[in-house]
């Protein structure tokens, strides 16, 4: 019984000496690893010149980073680049359709003479800018001559009658005429004035100006001018030296281009999106990187049987006549949400730079430094920022290309 008790004493103290060592060295092991790991750290840490070669190389890449463009006193006078602050607007949806530019023609005038006569002198060619009241074309016209025949026997009756009033009330004075003769003179006279006053009209109504005919003599041929009410350009003519024009045949149709129209079709399903009044931003082919805003001013009760679309109206401002009648163009009508207000800028204002996209950041208006931003959703134009910008910050919105090619210009310099 003493022998069992002695050997389960001896047993238990193996296991605990065996036990002991197992954990020695397992704790050993993975202490001695971390301190080499931390050892080795240590060393690349502490390496000397280490630090000193970080700081250069980070300084190095931040001078690496893309420089400013300052652009030249004229540059900044021509208004190329349009400088804004940025802020917070509210965006909504849109409404994607397919247009077509059209004349404005509200602000668009058919020419013809008022009496016919035969085509004398042509003095505007088509894409001829005309002002209003310029004279496109002079006509020789035997209804004219006859009017202004009328306007000066008037004008002699005028004068006749003027000089009778006057000897008859002298001779009154001197009571060598009744006074009875003075009202009948007088009677005369208003009467003359009257028919020259209407012969006078006529030819206002004609076309001429009183200079025109008030200063010549009856013997002095007077070709009639056919003016353009309004100023703008020539889009098109339909007249030559030598023809017969009369007052049903347009001899030119002057249109004025500032302002011009898009056409849109819009699905029917749409419709209780859109009124008039909502913002739309144009764009066309030609000028891909151009936003054209304008208003939707008509949208039709009708709608088209076929296409199951009603037309809708957009009237644009065409800067430097860019939109021309005829071009197809996309527009996004704007569809107000209820949604908080984002910092946003115009799409135009964004530029791909190296495959990102960058704003150009200005603190005086002169100097502009590429910025990255983030972008988010876009509606009528405008662009969401989600990061890169401040509200407050200046920032070119217009000129963003030039800005670009400006700093291209200079890395290529420096190289």
């Amino acid at each position: 019984m003493k022998k069992r008790g002695t050997l389960t004493i001896v047993s238990i103290a193996a296991v605990v000496i065996l036990g002991g060592a197992f954990v020695y060295r397992f704790s050993h092991v993975v202490t001695g690893a971390k301190s080499a790991t931390e050892e080795k750290k240590e060393a690349v840490a502490g390496r000397p010149g280490d630090e000193e070669k970080e700081g250069k190389e980070g300084k190095e890449g931040k001078d690496r980073e893309i420089p400013g463009v300052r652009l030249k006193p004229e540059i900044l006078q021509s208004s190329a680049v349009v400088v804004e602050t940025a802020k917070k607007v509210s965006l909504g949806g849109v409404i994607i359709a397919t247009g077509k530019v059209e004349v404005n023609a509200d602000r668009t005038a058919h020419v013809a003479p008022r009496i016919p006569g035969n085509v004398a002198w042509v003095g505007a060619s088509l894409g001829d800018r005309v002002g209003a009241g310029q004279a496109l074309a002079r006509l020789d016209s035997v209804e004219l001559g006859e009017a202004l025949s009328e306007y000066y026997k008037a004008r002699s009756r005028v004068d006749l009658a003027k000089a009778d009033r006057e000897r008859i009330r002298t001779l009154v004075e001197k009571k060598i005429a009744a006074r009875k003769e003075i009202l009948q003179a007088e009677t005369e006279y208003r009467t003359a004035m009257s028919e020259l006053h209407a012969d006078d009209e006529r030819l206002r109504l004609y076309g001429l100006s009183p200079a025109e005919y008030k200063e010549h003599t009856e013997e002095k041929r007077i070709l009639l001018p056919v003016r353009s009410p309004i100023a703008g350009v020539v889009t098109e003519k339909h007249t030559v030296v030598g023809e017969l024009a009369d007052p049903s045949k347009n001899l030119f149709t002057v249109a004025d281009l500032s302002s011009v129209w898009v056409l849109v079709d819009v699905n029917e399903k749409d419709l209780a999106k859109i009124e008039k009044g909502r913002t739309a931003a144009v764009k066309v082919g030609a000028f891909p990187d151009n936003v054209f805003r304008g208003r939707v001013t008509y949208i039709a009760d009708l709608v088209d049987e076929a296409t199951r679309t009603v037309k809708a109206r957009i009237e644009v401002a065409n800067p430097g006549r860019k939109l021309k009648p005829g071009m197809f163009a996309t527009v996004e009508l704007t569809i107000p949400l209820r949604r908080p207000p984002v910092l946003a800028v115009p799409e135009e204002a964004i530029v791909e730079l190296d495959g990102k996209k960058v704003l150009f950041i200005t603190g005086d208006d002169a100097e502009f430094i590429p910025r990255e931003v983030a972008t988010g959703s876009k509606a009528g134009g405008w662009m969401e920022i989600t990061a890169g910008l401040k509200e407050g910050e200046r920032y070119a919105a217009k000129g963003g290309f030039l800005l670009k090619s400006e700093l291209k210009k200079g890395e290529l310099g420096e190289e």
